[in-house]
C-alpha cells in the first residue's frame, strides 16, 4: 500500500513538474512576442522623438512651426497603433477624445502631454526593452548550440556572443553552452516582466485620463445600466422558468393526485392511499425546488453566517479542492455580498465542468473601500473572456455595481479570474 501511495505522489509530482514547465515556456514565449511587438513601435517612436527634437530646434527659426502639425499629427497615430497593440495582448486601451493637432491648442491639452511623456519613455526604456527580447532568444540559441559547431569554426574565434573567449577543448564550448543555458533562464525568469514593464507606459499613459470629457464616462454609466437591465430580466426569465416549469408541475400533480384519491377513498381505500403517498411525494418535491428557487434569488446563508461562512460552503460543494481565504472583517452591503456569492458560485462551477483542475483557491479581500475577489486554478487553461454564459453573467453581475472583472486563462493554464466591487452598491 505505501508503495503504490509514494508511486501516485511521484506520478502526480511529475504531472506538476511538466505542467510548471508547460506554463513557464508559455508565458516566456508570449512575453518574447510581445517585446517584439512593442520594438516595432518603439523604433517609430525614437524616430519620431528625433523628428520632434528637430521641430523644436527649427522652430526657434519659424520653420518647425510648419512641421509642427504633421509631428502631432504622427505622435497621435502611433499612440493609436500602440492601443490598439496592447488591446490585442491584453485588457483594452480605452482611447480619449481625439487630441487637436495645432499647436497652441496642443501645448495645454492634457491627451496631447500624457502622449508626449508615453513616447519619451516608450522610445527609451521600451526599445531598450524590445532589443533584449529579440537579442536574447538569439543569443541563448547561439550559445547553448555552440558544442554542436565550435569544431567547424575558424581558430581563435570568439566563442561566446558577448564578444569575448575563446574555445580550444570540449570543456571550453561546455562552459559557453552553460552560458546559454543562463541566457535561457533569465529569458524565463524575467521575460513576462519585461514585457510588463514595457506595456506599462502605454496602459498608464494612453488610457482614457480623469482629465477626460465626461461624454465617456457617461458612454460607461449608459452601458452599465443597460447591462444591469439585462441581467435582471435574464434573472427574472430564470426564476420563472423554475416555476412554471418545476414548482408549478408538481403543484399541479399534487392538485390531481388529492382529487383522485378523494373520489377512490370510499371504494378503493388501499388505491386511494397510494395516491396520496404519491401526492406526498409530488408536494415534498415542489417544496424543495421552491428552497432551492429561493435561495437562489438570495441565499440565506449570507445572513446567517456571513460571506466568508457562505464561501466556505460553496468550496465544500465544489467537485474539485477549493481552499478559500477570506480576510473581509466588516459586512458588505447586502447585493455586493450577494453578487460576490454568484460570482464565486458561477467561477467553480465553470471550474468543475470546464477547466479539468486537480485544485482551486478563492481568496477575498476588503481593501480601501473595495471588496477585492480572487479566484485561480490549476487546470487546462484557455478560457475566452468574452464566450459562454457563465462569463457573461458574472460580467453583468459586476457592472451592475461598478465593478471591475479581469481574466487571465493562457493556453495550458493557470486561469486567474480577479474581481474588485464596492462595499456600497452604486445608487439606481
Amino acid at each position: 500500500m505505501a508503495v503504490q501511495q509514494d508511486a501516485t505522489t511521484a506520478g502526480e509530482r511529475r504531472v506538476s513538474l511538466r505542467d510548471t514547465v508547460v506554463r513557464t515556456t508559455s508565458a516566456a514565449g508570449a512575453s518574447i512576442a510581445q517585446l517584439a511587438s512593442g520594438l516595432g513601435t518603439a523604433f517609430r517612436a525614437l524616430l519620431l522623438l528625433l523628428w520632434l527634437a528637430v521641430t523644436a530646434v527649427t522652430s526657434l527659426v519659424g520653420v518647425g512651426l510648419l512641421m509642427a502639425p504633421l509631428v502631432l499629427g504622427a505622435l497621435h497615430a502611433l499612440a493609436g497603433r500602440e492601443r490598439d497593440r496592447l488591446g490585442r495582448r491584453g485588457p483594452e486601451v480605452i482611447a480619449p477624445e481625439p487630441p487637436p493637432t495645432r499647436l497652441r491648442l496642443a501645448l495645454v491639452d492634457p491627451t496631447t502631454r500624457r502622449e508626449l511623456r508615453w513616447l519619451a519613455r516608450h522610445a527609451t526604456l521600451g526599445c531598450l526593452l524590445g532589443l533584449l527580447g529579440v537579442l536574447l532568444p538569439l543569443v541563448a540559441v547561439r550559445d547553448s548550440l555552440f558544442p554542436l559547431y565550435w569544431k567547424l569554426l575558424p581558430a581563435d574565434t570568439t566563442a561566446t556572443s558577448m564578444g569575448v573567449g575563446n574555445a580550444h577543448s570540449w570543456p571550453d564550448s561546455l562552459a559557453v553552452a552553460m552560458l546559454g543555458v543562463g541566457w535561457i533562464a533569465i529569458l524565463l525568469g524575467l521575460g513576462p516582466g519585461m514585457a510588463r514593464a514595457q506595456a506599462r507606459p502605454g496602459r498608464l499613459l494612453l488610457a482614457a485620463g480623469p482629465e477626460t470629457d465626461l461624454s465617456l464616462r457617461v458612454a460607461e454609466l449608459t452601458a452599465t445600466r443597460a447591462a444591469a437591465l439585462d441581467a435582471h430580466a435574464t434573472e427574472l426569465r430564470r426564476i420563472e422558468r423554475a416555476l412554471h416549469d418545476g414548482t408549478q408541475n408538481r403543484i399541479v400533480s399534487v392538485t390531481v393526485l388529492v382529487g383522485a384519491a378523494r373520489r377512490m377513498v370510499a371504494r378503493d381505500p388501499a388505491g386511494a392511499d397510494d395516491l396520496l403517498e404519491r401526492a406526498q411525494s409530488a408536494a415534498e418535491q415542489a417544496l424543495a425546488e421552491l428552497r432551492t428557487v429561493s435561495r437562489s434569488i438570495l441565499p440565506p446563508v449570507l445572513d446567517d453566517r456571513g460571506l466568508a461562512g457562505a464561501l466556505s460552503g460553496l468550496a465544500a460543494e465544489c467537485a474539485v479542492p477549493c481552499r478559500i481565504d477570506v480576510d473581509v472583517p466588516e459586512r458588505c452591503a447586502a447585493s455586493v455580498e450577494a453578487t460576490a456569492y454568484f460570482v464565486i458560485a458561477e467561477a467553480l462551477t465553470n471550474i468543475a465542468k470546464h477547466s479539468g483542475a486537480t485544485s482551486a483557491s478563492v481568496t477575498a479581500r476588503s481593501r480601501g473601500g473595495r471588496l477585492l475577489l480572487h479566484v485561480e486554478d490549476d487546470g487546462r487553461g484557455g478560457a475566452d473572456q468574452d464566450g459562454g454564459s457563465g462569463l457573461t453573467g458574472i460580467r453583468r453581475r459586476i457592472a451592475a455595481h461598478d465593478g471591475t472583472l479581469s481574466l487571465a486563462s493562457p493556453p495550458g493554464g493557470p486561469t486567474t479570474l480577479k474581481v474588485e466591487l464596492p462595499f456600497e452598491s452604486s445608487p439606481s
